[in-house]
């Protein structure tokens, strides 16, 4: 077992242990006195563990009930909100009692939104099952759905009481989703590890995947500490995200995962500063073999105008001006705001 502690105004701790899904009640009885306890899941991952949970719960007292929305980010809407809100109406849920995000990055986006805005905010304990959400969405508080204009426009910052980490739900993840989680990974040696980035180049991720959850998490908790409320330096997590958001508007939401389209935006943005002399010569070299070697996207064929203008909109942006994140080297980056009306001229487009 591994714990990494998140000193947050309100602090929590993130637990990494295989096959902790079948202890999970006895983690959460002694941080709560609900009675009831409304697991919200998806059609994908609720059949494989939605079961195991609800009895760990009701093991150590809590009355369970679950609610499940069809996988995927079509899904992360207001109106699937406004379901869960009348599940827990149903099942009587109070002020005292919990939400349990089992899934991945959309369940923990959508039950932590619910949680925050429920009677005005009632406890959750975010279970994450991806790759994507155990190595960043399920830490830091978050939480929130898209809208038809964009990605998380809206949501609210909503920290968990405990995170949960389970490696074995790994197994039963499609490729194509451990993929998109390494998009995440890749991320985070870029920014802020190049240690962790020269492992994924060496070894192959799937050998090392506790310590790289380890890692990650331990690198976002650092940041989130730092600016829990996204004010400063938490925007370097974003590297990648303002284009990899605007990819996945272009897609509909469909044609990229959110972790295909960080990966795309992060490469392209690379080379663009690479050009300009802002991020050291050979840098985008590497991050283009080490998309390669995982499979992940190594560029986009939609025109540079087109992603550009997709931008305008981006909940990144502050006035008149799109916050992008750059990197220096591999391990090193900084974030740079760039005007809207400027945005196409300086990336030449």
């Amino acid at each position: 077992m591994r714990k990494v502690h998140v000193g947050t105004g309100r602090s929590y701790d993130i637990i990494i242990e295989h096959d902790i899904l079948g202890s999970a009640g006895e983690y959460i009885r002694p941080l709560t006195k609900a009675i009831r306890a409304v697991i919200v899941s998806d059609t994908n991952v609720a059949p494989l563990y939605a079961q195991t949970v609800k009895e760990s719960l009701e093991k150590n007292g809590f009355e369970v009930s679950v609610f499940v929305f069809e996988a995927g980010e079509a899904s992360k809407r207001l109106s699937t909100i406004e379901r869960i809100y009348t599940h827990c109406f149903e099942n009587n849920i109070t002020r005292t009692d919990i939400i349990v995000a089992l899934g991945g990055g959309v369940t923990g986006d959508m039950a932590g939104f619910a949680a925050a805005s429920y009677l005005r905010g009632i406890d959750f304990i975010q279970i994450p099952t991806s790759l994507l959400s155990q190595v960043d969405s399920s830490v830091g508080g978050k939480t929130g759905v898209d809208l038809p204009t964009g990605k998380n426009l809206v949501g609210a910052f909503w920290q968990p009481s405990l995170v949960l980490i389970d490696p074995e739900t790994l197994k039963t993840l499609p490729d194509k989703f451990f993929r998109d989680g390494l998009g995440e990974v890749v991320k985070y040696g870029c920014i802020r590890s190049s240690a962790l980035f020269e492992r994924l180049e060496k070894e192959n991720a799937g050998d090392i995947i506790d310590d790289i959850i380890f890692e990650c998490i331990s690198i976002k908790r650092d940041v989130v500490q730092n600016d829990e409320r996204d004010t400063g330096e938490r925007a370097i997590l974003n590297f990648g995200h303002t284009f990899g958001h605007a990819l996945e508007k272009l897609g509909g939401y469909t044609e990229l995962t959110h972790g295909e389209a960080v990966a795309a935006g992060s490469i392209i943005l690379t080379r663009l500063t690479e050009s300009k002399g802002i991020t050291e010569q050979g840098t985008s070299q590497r991050l283009e073999a080490l998309l390669g070697k995982y499979g992940l996207p190594t560029g986009s064929e939609r025109p540079l105008s087109e992603i550009i203008a997709a931008t305008r909109g981006d909940k990144k942006s502050t006035g008149k001006s799109i916050n992008f994140v750059f990197l220096k080297k591999i391990g090193e980056c900084f974030t740079q705001k760039v005007p809207v009306s400027e945005a196409e001229s300086f990336f030449g487009a």
